[in-house]
């Protein structure tokens, strides 16, 4: 059981922007009956702690642990991988609708670091920049003729099927550790100057190209040395065309 827990501790639920103070609180309400406890807000509108423990009763060590971040860049540094969710479909994405074996990776990967669930805001759902710092992206197999689900129903269905996950037999972890969300936001920042300095631009303003390389390094789930290699390289390529790196 404390095993059970400790796997529990590593898992962060992320919520970007949420708008409606009775979603969040029914998703504070879903992390206590499953046994998460670990919470972050990214840009969300002003609420009442009170609201929340009114929609959540008995919730305070939940809403005491809660952590508010400016942006989200900020709320995943520290975390290894990040699993977003989406009802539509994203090309060049990868996509996952397998919600029970994704759980349970996600429980293995608990082995090497924080797993973060990011759940976009009620309205438009993640967007174009959230979703380029997941390494998967998880639709629910809903009914294809109202695939919309509320916001703390996603929630409660994915950490179900990731307390089940935890329940079972442990899964072997990882062989390697992934560079955290953090190294990950340099390496971006670098490549892009890289591209800028090139000229490097397929078309419209390099946006495109640039989420194509940043999925394509995610993929590949490079650790922490491998990372700053290609970061280092891409600085002395800077340094060399008289940029500063």
């Amino acid at each position: 059981m404390a095993e059970h827990a400790l796997t529990l501790d590593q898992i962060i639920v992320v919520l970007h922007r949420p708008r409606d103070v009775r979603n969040l609180g029914a998703v504070v309400r879903a992390m206590k009956n499953l046994g998460f406890a670990r919470l972050r807000l990214v840009a969300p509108l002003p609420y009442d702690p009170a609201d929340l423990l009114g929609i959540a009763h008995r919730s305070e060590a939940v809403l005491a642990a809660l952590e508010v971040f400016a942006d989200l860049p900020a709320a995943l540094a520290d975390v290894r991988y990040v699993v977003g969710t989406s009802e539509r479909p994203h090309p060049d994405r990868p996509l996952r609708a397998d919600l029970r074996p994704l759980a349970a990776e996600v429980v293995a990967r608990t082995a090497v670091g924080p797993v973060a669930l990011l759940f976009g805001p009620e309205d438009n759902g993640l967007d174009s920049a959230a979703l380029d710092r997941c390494h998967a992206v998880l639709t629910l197999p809903t009914d294809p003729a109202y695939p919309s689900l509320n916001l703390a129903q996603a929630a409660m269905l994915v950490l179900y099927e990731v307390r089940m996950a935890a329940a079972a037999p442990p899964p072997p972890a990882p062989e390697r550790v992934p560079a955290p969300a953090a190294e990950h936001e340099r390496f971006a920042e670098v490549l892009a100057a890289t591209m800028a300095a090139v000229g490097f631009v397929k078309a419209g303003d390099g946006t495109t190209t640039l989420r194509r390389l940043r999925l394509l390094v995610a993929r590949a789930e490079p650790d922490s040395a491998e990372l700053a290699l290609l970061t280092a390289l891409l600085r002395q390529v800077l340094r060399r065309l008289g940029h500063d790196g």
